[in-house]
């Protein structure tokens, strides 16, 4: 039977004695499910206990009020350069001196001293300061994975070097943070103290103590998903800087061999993320997704090998899924092993499996065009159309969505011959389900662009929630360094309470424009309030915008044909 991945509730931790506003971990799992994770061939009775929606306040664009926006034409060229600013506001450490984001300065400088590693640099996840190794990692196997599919297109609109150093950036961390074979850092700082305080990431003075995992204290999920990272990003540098890209794939080939022999979940390693990344989907799906990158990166038969026969027992085969994240990643592996079988990438004893693995990611295709036969099995579509997951930065759901079916629309596409996705609930206006249940590579990729469109302002608010791009988008997002005055300007030391005292509560716009920052994003009705506090929908993260870079370089290029045939 069809098994399928609760849609958790990223429930924040119990918050009561912390100051105002400082719970903003909507996309930390905490799921409740009845008798744990149960067999796929029992059937998988979940019982999914999901965050209440808040009352939305009268300043929310009520139903009635909804508005149907025409068709835009966006200058994704404009997104694609605002995008990678992002990372650069992100950025921990010692900054370079083309930093373009001025003002942030150099933070974090003694992170790792008090274990005696250098764990300077990295990312911060989203608008606090804590360095979360699973989230990073899958940012950048993500801005990665659009260079690779998508790097001429980056060339082409000029920003190659900025979409390279903002890999590298994470990159260069995890070779630090990778101190032996066995042995990866994953964490840098603690949520709960973090929390406490409302301050610039350069007056920090919340704890930075710093979690491994180890032979004794496995984490396969982090140290898979690193392992992907790197392999993926070394396929990036191999023209630009070989002896980099051989440095990654080494490091990739040796976090591989630690997650898969020493096997565990991370959080069960470091308590102290369980409220915040918590690994609900298992490490299965990063030992599968590690795998074929590395096939990928290698060409070595032996990681397909893994994939193929490891596709049953770690779910490659058997979870049908309707989201693609840092946390569950099956939607990722079923679409990348696709893609081998419809290039024809392997031997035949693969092709079952492959064909399988297909079956999988052509359910989450279709769960996304809503054509599945039954409805829970389908993706919620917010009445402006937005794809919906839930309410807690629901656009971590639709940026890497919109990835997802451009990658496997061009998978499509390449494969020739009429290619094309069948859906078992049709919706093509027939019964016949070669009329009904088609759908062409078009199709898909007109969804892709739809979701990115959305993102970009066409929906019934108007809004862009690119943080920068149009001329309306989130002005208070809930981002410490953002919300304070730039410390170039004032270098007077700011407190925990201070910060949250004299900058938090404030209601105008944050004195720093977060600049191609994707925030969490409207609700279920296409409703947004654009608060600080309001950090379920006006928080931004990494991984929301990762995906976006190589869509909005590929979109700028179909731009032209797409204007024509609008005419």
């Amino acid at each position: 039977m069809r098994g399928q991945l609760p849609r958790r509730a990223h429930a924040k931790k119990e918050e009561a004695s912390q100051p105002s506003g400082v719970g903003c971990r909507r996309r930390r799992a905490m799921s409740i499910i009845s008798g744990g994770l149960l067999s796929r061939r029992v059937g998988l009775a979940l019982v999914l206990v999901l965050a209440a929606v808040a009352t939305a306040p009268a300043s929310v664009l009520a139903a009635g009020e909804r508005t149907t926006k025409t068709k835009a034409h966006h200058d994704y060229e404009d997104a694609l350069q605002k995008s990678l600013l992002y990372f650069e506001a992100q950025r921990s450490g010692r900054l370079p001196h083309s930093q373009r984001v001025t003002w942030r300065h150099h933070s974090g400088l003694t992170d790792g001293i008090e274990q005696g590693v250098d764990l300077v640099g990295g990312y911060y996840d989203a608008g606090d300061h804590v360095k979360f190794g699973l989230p990073m990692a899958f940012t950048v196997t993500m801005l990665s994975w659009s260079l690779i599919e998508y790097g001429e297109d980056v060339a082409a609109a000029g920003e190659l070097g900025h979409a390279l150093e903002a890999i590298k950036w994470g990159t260069d961390y995890f070779i630090k943070a990778h101190t032996s074979p066995d042995e990866l850092w994953a964490e840098v700082g603690d949520g709960d103290t973090d929390h406490y305080c409302w301050q610039r990431p350069e007056d920090m003075t919340t704890s930075r103590q710093a979690y491994k995992v180890d032979r004794d204290h496995p984490g396969s999920d982090v140290a898979g998903e690193t392992a992907a990272a790197m392999a993926a990003a070394s396929m990036v540098f191999r023209k630009t800087n070989p002896h980099y890209a051989s440095l990654l794939l080494h490091n990739a080939l040796q976090l591989f061999e630690f997650a898969d022999k020493y096997r565990g979940k991370y959080d069960s390693s470091i308590a102290e993320v369980k409220s915040y990344y918590a690994s609900v989907s298992g490490y299965h799906d990063e030992l599968l997704w590690a795998a074929l990158w590395l096939h990928r990166a290698t060409g070595k038969a032996e990681y397909l090998e893994y994939v193929v026969e490891n596709a049953h027992e770690f779910g490659g085969t058997g979870w049908a899924i309707n989201e693609f994240s840092w946390d569950v990643k099956y939607a990722g592996v079923q679409i990348l092993a696709a893609r081998l079988l419809l290039r024809g990438e392997h031997a035949a004893h693969h092709k079952s499996t492959l064909e399988q693995y297909k079956a999988k990611a052509e359910h989450y295709v279709c769960a996304c065009l809503g054509r599945n036969t039954a409805d829970d099995a389908n993706v919620e579509r917010s009445p402006g159309g937005m794809l919906y997951i839930r309410q807690w930065n629901n656009m971590q759901y639709v940026t890497s969505a919109a990835f997802l079916l451009s990658a496997y629309a061009d998978y499509l596409a390449e494969a020739g011959g009429g290619v094309v996705v069948h859906c078992a609930g049709g919706g093509g206006g027939g019964d016949d389900e070669a009329e009904g249940g088609v759908v062409s590579a078009e199709e898909v990729m007109a969804l892709a662009r739809a979701q990115v469109d959305y993102v970009l302002g066409s929906n019934p608010r108007g809004v862009s929630y690119l943080v920068g791009y149009g001329p309306k988008y989130p002005n208070r997002v809930h981002h410490r360094a953002a919300s304070i005055v730039p410390y170039k300007h004032s270098k007077e030391f700011i407190g925990c309470t201070q910060g949250f005292d004299h900058w938090f509560g404030r209601r105008s716009s944050n004195p720093n424009v977060l600049v191609g920052a994707i925030v969490g994003g409207p609700d279920r009705w296409d409703r947004f309030r654009d608060n600080r506090d309001n950090y379920m929908q006006t928080e931004a993260c990494t991984y929301n915008t990762a995906p976006m870079v190589g869509m909005f370089a590929k979109l700028h290029r179909l731009a032209p044909v797409a204007s024509a045939a609008d005419v």
